[in-house]
């Protein structure tokens, strides 16, 4: 299923044109959709299907040749209590910057995977009901081997106001994904660009800072990867993605940048920075392909501003005691020689004294 996910300003434009009396459009992609028609709350949920209903599938994902076509199918199911016309869409997908699946706004903007789907414009699904929908996937003859990926959606279009009480037009879909391997020479590859790194001081000169890293992943082959990999900065190495989070995915061509944090790393000056991209081939059959890891460097400043600060406070007071004591010692000095010198006049005069008494 789709995450929730908006369109580009540009698609809302192109598609507020299209529909009288409308402001605005708005496309979130959800797993279970829910939108507002005549103040009746509509909740509905598409998934892949075979002939007698849902199977299962999170997705549809088939390797086919050039020229080769296949039958699916997916159910839409209606969960509000009246009968509901879907808008049935097929379109080419991409991921977002923060990872996200989505399908372009305009299917008509399509030029891969989505002209590959053929399917009704529209399905009516009865209150409570669920309808099986056929369609068809028909990879060219002339298709480039590597991955596709396209999406389908279900969506109704509801009325609602914007800021200043204009009336606005919003377009709520639900959908899955369609991935297509089309078979012939896969070649997986990817590489790192754009690296750059930061160095943030503790506020306690006693504690280590952090370091965040930014880079940017490029599949540059023709098969979906996921970026996996680890930044090692000043003798501490953190993994991507953190645990507990799911790993960008790239189709051919896409470009990721991802930022890294990599916490307990003291302020050596300049901090030599490795990036080792690990990429991970995703496959759609059994077939086997891996990837050798990648490496690139970058050098962070990391000036240990107070950490300096207090060796020089220390030297400070270090030589204020030593000057002190230097001090002090030639005060002394001087006062033995004075009294040297007095003794010696002393007796001096008193040679003389004696002399003139003779």
């Amino acid at each position: 299923m789709f995450p929730r996910l908006r369109t580009p300003p540009s698609a809302i434009r192109a598609s507020v044109l299209s529909i009288a009396a409308l402001a605005a459009l708005l496309v979130p992609l959800t797993p279970v959709g829910a939108a507002a028609a005549d103040d009746d709350p509509v909740r509905w949920s598409v998934a892949p299907a075979d002939a007698d209903g849902t199977d299962g599938r999170r997705a549809v994902e088939h390797e086919l040749a050039p020229g080769e076509r296949v039958d699916e199918h997916f159910a839409v199911r209606n969960l509000s209590e009246q009968e509901i016309t879907f808008r049935i869409t097929a379109a080419d997908g991409f991921f977002t910057q923060t990872g996200r699946f989505d399908i372009l706004a305009d299917a008509a903007a399509s030029t891969a995977a989505g002209t590959w789907i053929t399917a009704p414009d529209a399905v009516t699904v009865p209150a409570g009901g669920s309808v099986v929908v056929p369609f068809s996937l028909a990879v060219p003859e002339r298709a480039e081997p590597g991955d596709y990926a396209a999406g389908v959606t279900a969506s109704i279009l509801s009325a609602g106001s914007a800021a200043g009480g204009a009336s606005v037009g919003v377009e709520s879909r639900v959908g899955f994904r369609v991935l297509t391997r089309v078979t012939g020479e896969i070649t997986p590859a990817a590489s790192l660009d754009a690296l750059a790194g930061d160095y943030r001081l503790s506020w306690n000169p006693l504690r280590p800072g952090e370091a965040q890293v930014s880079f940017e992943v490029v599949n540059d082959g023709n098969t979906r990867v996921a970026a996996v990999g680890t930044v090692a900065v000043g003798g501490r190495s953190v993994a991507f993605p953190a645990p507990g989070q799911q790993a960008q995915e790239l189709l051919p061509g896409d470009r990721r940048e991802i930022t890294v944090e990599v916490d307990e790393v003291w302020p050596w000056v300049l901090l030599t920075t490795t990036v080792t991209l690990t990429p991970e081939v995703l496959t759609i059959s059994d077939t086997d392909a891996t990837m050798a890891p990648i490496s690139a460097e970058v050098a962070i400043w990391a000036v240990p501003w107070p950490q300096l600060a207090i060796l020089l406070g220390a030297g400070l007071v270090v030589w204020a005691i030593l000057w002190r004591r230097s001090r002090s010692r030639r005060r002394i000095s001087a006062m033995i020689d004075d009294a040297l010198q007095r003794g010696r006049e002393e007796g001096r005069n008193e040679m003389t004294d004696r002399v003139g008494a003779s």
